[in-house]
């Protein structure tokens, strides 16, 4: 058995190959799943960015300069010498961009599975377990192309709007949004602004191109363009969340708001290739936003998955509320894959459109 995959360069994200190789025959214990499709978004160019510092190059190692960036997905057992995964199962979770992928189940329950490769250990676990869907109930089921592309976004955006709570928004009277039109970013915005107990303002910034498509959300109070940051209401404790990953973004915000920011958190790389150096700044201290940290938090407070449920449940409401802005479009083939992801760290893919991609078959969208 051989697998299709796309390795891309570590240090220079735009350079991409395809790579076919044989797999090794199955040791005892493990499984070869076909994966069917996986979503990619600016999300996945975060993980590249941040492949390093967090270890996501490490979860599907590749060789030399080359790293192969992981996506969420859904596949099919089609080999198994696990006692414990049947051939014929459909799985959902985190995966490489390929035809195939070798896995080693343990911890197995009647939801999920644990993949226990060594070298994936040291890693953050929460990458390391995969959902076992026979018995997703038919909403769930029906929802396989959102769960891939909106439901691992959607999932982010809860778990920080309740680490926000969890900290009841650290006195804040305002969340303001960099990247609002990211679909973390916009999930987030959703959240804040349907809870009407926090009262808590929604302003959401974004490049001039952006600026109907968030506007037509109707989930933020006020929406304006990365040059209009004096805009903001400086009076108000400011909770800051920085999807883009800019410097000069995060700058000037916390030199507008000055001390009255009280909470500011890094979260993706939407502009990856801006200034990230960003000095002394007044406010609170910027920092890197790690969602598994909390997940491990409220695991211990309300017993596991039960906050990774809630977010579940929140993505749903999220996608329903946007089915008539947001499209998901699919395309199959490696070299359909290779070019989308080349879009997406060139920023031309519009935050309107959901890529749905599968390295099997040839080029062309159904």
């Amino acid at each position: 058995m051989h697998t299709t995959e796309l390795w891309v360069e570590r240090g220079n994200l735009r350079k991409t190959k395809v790579v076919e190789r044989q797999l090794a025959p199955l040791a005892e214990g493990e499984v070869l799943v076909k994966i069917d499709k996986f979503g990619l978004t600016a999300n996945n160019v975060s993980y590249a960015v941040s492949g390093d510092m967090i270890g996501y190059w490490k979860y599907y190692p590749a060789e030399g300069d080359w790293g192969k960036v992981p996506v969420w997905g859904f596949a099919d057992v089609v080999e198994s010498r696990s006692n414990e995964i049947p051939v014929g199962e459909r799985i959902w979770g985190f995966l490489p961009m390929a035809t195939h992928a070798v896995l080693q189940p343990g911890k197995v329950n009647a939801r999920q599975f644990t993949d226990m490769a060594a070298h994936r250990q040291p890693l953050p676990g929460l990458y390391n377990d995969f959902m076992r869907t026979k018995d997703d109930p038919a909403p769930v089921r029906q929802a396989e192309d959102a769960r891939c592309v909106l439901f691992p976004l959607f999932a982010t955006s809860y778990v920080l709007y309740d680490y926000f709570v969890a900290n009841e928004f650290f006195g804040a009277k305002q969340v303001v949004i960099a990247s609002a039109s990211s679909k973390t970013g916009f999930g987030l915005a959703w959240l804040v602004h349907h809870d009407k107990a926090a009262g808590q303002r929604v302003v959401g910034l974004t490049s001039p191109g952006n600026v109907g498509f968030v506007q037509a959300l109707k989930v933020c109070d006020q929406v304006e363009t990365y040059d209009r940051v004096s805009a903001i209401d400086a009076s108000l404790p400011t909770i800051f969340v920085d999807m883009s990953g800019s410097g000069p973004v995060v700058s000037a915000v916390h030199r507008h708001v000055g001390a009255n920011v009280v909470e500011s958190c890094i979260v993706g790389a939407t502009h990856w290739e801006e200034d990230r150096t960003r000095g002394e700044l007044p406010g609170a201290k910027p920092t890197f936003f790690f969602a598994p940290a909390h997940i491990g938090r409220r695991n211990k407070e309300w017993g596991p998955g039960v906050l990774i449920g809630k977010a579940m449940m929140a993505g749903a409401q999220i996608t329903a509320s946007i089915a008539g802005t947001f499209s998901i479009t699919r395309t199959d083939g490696p070299a359909a894959v290779e070019k989308a992801f080349v879009e997406l760290v060139n920023n031309e893919v519009p935050p309107s459109r959901g890529l749905l991609l599968s390295m099997l078959g040839g080029a062309g969208t159904r």
